[in-house]
């Protein structure tokens, strides 16, 4: 089992911005590759060929965005305070709801602006059930690397995080799995089978299972037919995939990013995952100049 107990005490700002700053170049990276900027055809040319996008601005999405209101959140209250997080999600999208949310957050999140204490029922009723979408999976790994000292922390916190959108256990897993990972990063002890080892028993944990038996060897492509890269835009069909590329590339944040965009799908999403995981540890120095300048700028 993943060991629970903390090797030092304190909490990480540091490693938590590295985080978000590799999640945000991720989800901007990755939002290149949809067929609104390139077919894919082309998408999968330059990709293979290591072509840079030529854009220069890169906007980063709503996992970003989202990301952005969780880390004020930490920063403010030391700990997930979920009426406060409603609240922040809520006013984030008011702000801009055209980042790209996905249908269960353009219901939910307008209607707790007013009413943020609200998420205790309105979030268990989306999709009779609550959301095992991947949007709680998304945002999650600076959490996570915040905490990196203590993963019992990591796991408690990333429940309450995901709680407030995604209240279906697998988002609720998703989230558990991708902060854990995070942590891990930061530790320098990142491995598949740990995170699958700490994340909670059902689909993604055996999404975990089955990419922790993958060889490093198989190509990002293949790896995500087999695993999911997000096309159902759920956190079973998400995380396993991200977290394997992560882990395969766990000290190259530009080679991880490359490799987890190999896998097409929902890739702004898989990348902010991988992004966020990876630079936990690495930070993004080592990226090439140009995806640092192009990436829409964090406050």
């Amino acid at each position: 089992m993943v060991r629970m107990t903390a090797r030092r005490t304190g909490v990480d700002r540091e490693a938590a911005r590295r985080s978000l700053e590799g999640l945000a170049l991720g989800d901007a990276f990755g939002e290149r590759w949809f067929p609104l900027f390139r077919d894919h055809g082309r998408a999968d040319e330059e990709i293979k060929a290591r072509v840079t996008p030529r854009e220069l601005e890169w906007p980063w999405t709503d996992d970003t965005a989202m990301a952005l209101a969780l880390h004020r959140v930490l920063d403010e209250h030391g700990a997930v305070e979920q009426d406060r997080l409603a609240s922040a999600f809520a006013l984030t999208y008011e702000v801009d709801p055209g980042r790209g949310y996905g249908h269960g957050m353009h219901m939910l999140l307008p209607a707790l602006l007013d009413r943020p204490q609200e998420w205790r029922t309105l979030a268990p009723g989306l999709f009779d059930g609550g959301s095992l979408g991947n949007g709680a999976a998304m945002r999650v790994a600076p959490l996570g690397a915040r905490f990196a000292d203590d993963l019992a922390q990591v796991a408690r916190q990333a429940t309450l995080s995901a709680e407030v959108t995604h209240a279906h256990p697998q988002g609720i897993a998703g989230a558990v799995a991708v902060a854990v990972a995070a942590a891990l990063s930061v530790r320098s002890e990142l491995t598949v089978a740990a995170v699958a080892r700490a994340t909670p028993e059902g689909p993604v944990r055996d999404g975990l299972t089955r990419a922790a038996e993958l060889p490093f060897t198989t190509a990002p492509r293949e790896a995500a037919e087999l695993l999911g890269s997000g096309r159902r835009i759920r956190a079973d069909d998400t995380v396993p995939f991200a977290v394997w590329t992560a882990a395969r590339h766990r000290d190259d944040l530009t080679a991880a990013l490359w490799s987890t965009a190999e896998g097409f799908g929902d890739t702004d999403t898989t990348c902010a995952i991988t992004g966020g995981i990876v630079a936990a540890r690495t930070g993004t120095g080592s990226v090439p100049a140009p995806w640092r300048e192009r990436r829409e700028p964090l406050p």
